[in-house]
């Protein structure tokens, strides 16, 4: 465990999995920073403002030429990074984009953000995280691997393609002590889950209920702890056995 506080850079943090994630590292005792297209939100129940990039995932070259920025903002080491920004929009009356209804340009806005913004981070951050010796985890999702009811078919692909890019980088990146893994939640009770939720529920999860934001904050804390330090290129499905 290194003498020095510990650093984590965090996307998505705004809600659901991210916003619990922010307050469990937090408690931990770790230096949390924050990437959104959005200023920091003062009704946040902690003061993060100073710890906060305001950054548009979407916009790629926006984010390359953001590095030497975040670089100075993040400081020499990085031991964590979490990719959890992602996008899923829908149709108008709540429903599953398909795969034929979806133009290009809707495809290429949810894979930069769910797939490129990812690769252009850990790419322009190795520096900090080779120095610290981190621990990337990029969360993928129980539709990367099959077609599910309400998830788009742009983003359940984006998924699948941010799980081959987790093996290729825990690969690329063994050498050099940084661990790379994948944390895949299935149905978690963010407060924004799609009607219908109920029954998949009843008929597909063996523990009979939601999954709670806490509990996928408590793994990723884990995965990013000296606890797990023999653990890269996995994703560890966090599902009540749905995938069974």
């Amino acid at each position: 465990m290194p003498d020095r506080q510990r650093v984590l850079l965090l996307t998505g943090a705004s809600r659901g999995i991210g916003h619990m994630t922010v307050k469990t590292f937090s408690d931990a005792g770790w230096r949390v920073l924050t990437i959104s297209r959005h200023p920091f939100d003062p009704r946040c129940p902690w003061d993060g403002s100073k710890n906060h990039f305001v950054l548009d995932l979407a916009d790629i070259d926006a984010v390359q030429a953001a590095m030497p920025g975040l670089r100075d903002f993040i400081g020499e080491n990085l031991d964590a990074l979490i990719n959890n920004a992602a996008i899923s929009p829908k149709n108008s009356d709540g429903s599953k984009i398909n795969t034929l209804d979806m133009p290009y340009a809707d495809w290429l806005h949810i894979f930069n953000v769910n797939f490129f913004a990812c690769v252009s981070l850990v790419q322009g951050l190795r520096v900090p995280l080779e120095a610290a010796r981190g621990t990337v985890v990029n969360m993928t999702s129980i539709v990367g691997s099959r077609v599910h009811p309400f998830a788009s078919a742009a983003y359940a692909t984006s998924k699948a393609a941010l799980w081959a890019l987790t093996r290729e980088l825990a690969a690329d990146f063994g050498r050099s002590g940084v661990r790379v893994n994948a944390v895949s939640p299935g149905e978690i009770d963010t407060g924004i889950l799609s009607p219908g939720t109920d029954s998949i529920v009843e008929r597909q999860i063996p523990l009979r209920r939601l999954g709670k934001s806490k509990e996928v904050a408590d793994l990723l804390l884990f995965l990013c702890s000296q606890t797990a330090s023999y653990i890269s290129g996995s994703e560890i499905h966090i599902d009540g056995g749905q995938r069974v």
